[in-house]
């Protein structure tokens, strides 16, 4: 069974040396990490001799690592590679090529990847604002939903063939390297793909190394706003899912907490959490180490994880 990891994005912005953010993370007891998306160039060669050590093993890293050179700001959705631009297609498959040798180099299984937004108003923003001032089922919430549902319809067919083209510029690297490249779920209406254009991909493209990561935060968001049936769906996915993202949801939208401090059903969730699959915790940057610690004890407990880290003294 794979041990949990931590994702580097809690605590990469205190750092400027690798190897003390790393450090970091060892002191809660757990040796695999994340690499995220805002991994400084500074921080690498710290990183690279940490893992050269031994001291902790990467198991997935998520798109843009290290940040881009010249980026104005490290964001997973700097370049999408189903973006309506030509050109910004072409940067983030250069990209994405780039963080798939960068994560079979740091000995990664897995490279994270945000395919992108549908190109239309961001309906999402107001569902989530409703749907916390209480209006979530009233005839305004389903007219705009609706609309959101109709807009999306017309336009998101489109991008998805230049999401396909993309991975098909991507799949001879995913070869290459040997690191599958994961398209992850995100909470909003106006992501690529939705559940049902993942589960089409996947007939395309897990031949050739695409596969699909759970984010269980944006999950159940989606759930939340009654987009979909989160359990239905991860059941219906579990097959092509290589990876999960763990942080818990106060409702309707405020995610990367760490549970129990939200209403994800954990417990619910242990089947899929006990298998093979990357399994990485990704709390908001800065959570206090003493909620990471009830979170990974909480895990431990409701998941009956067999490789649960031993506690460290403060």
């Amino acid at each position: 069974m794979i041990p949990l990891a931590m994702s580097t994005r809690w605590n990469a912005g205190a750092h400027t040396s690798g190897e003390a953010m790393l450090e970091e993370i060892l002191a809660l007891g757990l040796n695999r990490v994340e690499l995220g998306y805002d991994l400084r160039a500074e921080l690498v060669p710290g990183v690279k001799a940490m893992v050269e050590s031994g001291a902790v093993t990467v198991g997935s890293v998520h798109n843009f690592c290290p940040v881009p050179v010249g980026a104005p700001r490290p964001h997973p959705e700097l370049y999408t590679p189903a973006s309506p631009n030509r050109r910004e297609r072409e940067y983030a498959v250069a990209h994405i090529s780039k963080t798939l040798r960068f994560a079979a180099e740091m000995g990664a299984a897995v490279a994270v990847c945000h395919s992108g937004n549908v190109d239309m108003p961001r309906f999402s923003v107001e569902l989530i604002q409703m749907a916390e001032r209480g209006e979530q089922f009233t005839d305004a919430f389903e007219a705009h939903k609706l609309k959101a549902q109709l807009t999306r319809d017309k336009k998101a067919p489109r991008q998805i063939r230049w999401l396909e083209e993309s991975l098909r510029a991507l799949a001879p690297v995913v070869k290459e390297t040997g690191v599958a490249l994961a398209l992850e779920n995100l909470p909003t209406w106006e992501a690529i793909p939705s559940e049902m254009e993942a589960e089409e991909l996947m007939r395309q493209f897990a031949r050739d190394g695409i596969r699909l990561w759970w984010d269980i935060g944006h999950a159940q968001i989606r759930d939340n706003m009654g987009f979909i049936n989160s359990r239905r769906w991860l059941q219906r996915l579990a097959p092509h899912i290589v990876g999960m993202h763990i942080h818990d949801v106060a409702p309707p939208g405020q995610d990367h907490l760490m549970p129990p401090r939200g209403k994800v059903d954990f417990p619910a969730l242990a089947k899929w959490a006990n298998t093979d699959i990357v399994r990485v915790l990704e709390p908001a940057p800065a959570t206090r180490t003493d909620h990471i610690r009830e979170g990974i004890r909480y895990l431990n407990d409701v998941w009956a994880l067999a490789d649960a880290p031993q506690e460290t003294k403060e």
